[in-house]
């Protein structure tokens, strides 16, 4: 299978409707200090993520069940990334912006019942997991350094997981129909937002 096809094939599973821009790879990987520091905070906020979820919506026990171990997971990988920053001798720099997360948080219905909050929050949670797997997949096949490809491979792994677990619990506490329907308007949101965003190599998204 060629790698567009791949790509295409990666897509189809994660629901995304557009690729990132394949030199954002190249891009990556000059800033590498920046890229880590980027991603550090993503695991962070992952993980901060989760907890408020837990904290808003103590009533959905599965919801519980299933972020619990993720918050764990999540600040596991916070630490693997401040390990990494550590052995190339890089320093962790200071948070910065995420214009990508912001526009899906703009894109969030407001007003609605506790519900339909909930529904906003695990979707644009789904799509986050989604976009930052296909970025891990292609940092875990074309990035230069082999030890690098390692560690964005099983960071790949772990996204995908968490994509589809957010996807899931959307459709049991808001219905199979309507986390789908409004999964769609995500998706096609998130296209025209990549196509907006200029690819950068100190951003994850």
């Amino acid at each position: 299978m060629s790698a567009s096809n791949q790509n295409q094939s990666s897509l189809h599973v994660l629901g995304l409707q557009l690729p990132t821009d394949p030199r954002w790879v190249n891009m990556a990987e000059i800033e590498l200090e920046e890229i880590l520091t980027d991603h550090a905070y993503c695991e962070q906020k992952a993980a901060t993520s989760c907890i408020s979820l837990i904290q808003q919506y103590p009533e959905r026990a599965e919801l519980v069940r299933e972020l619990a171990p993720v918050v764990t997971e999540e600040w596991g990988h916070f630490r693997m990334v401040l390990a990494e920053l550590d052995k190339r001798s890089l320093q962790l720099g200071r948070q910065r912006k995420d214009e990508y997360v912001n526009a899906l948080l703009q894109f969030q219905k407001k007003g609605g019942t506790r519900e339909e909050g909930l529904l906003e929050k695990l979707l644009t949670c789904a799509l986050i997991e989604a976009r930052s797997c296909e970025r891990f997949r292609l940092l875990s096949l074309h990035i230069s350094d082999e030890t690098l490809r390692d560690f964005y491979y099983k960071f790949m792994v772990a996204e995908a997981s968490h994509y589809r677990m957010f996807l899931d619990l959307a459709m049991l506490y808001c219905g199979e129909e309507k986390a789908w329907a409004r999964w769609k308007e995500y998706l096609t949101f998130e296209a025209g937002l990549m196509e907006t965003l200029t690819p950068r190599g100190d951003r994850m998204h």
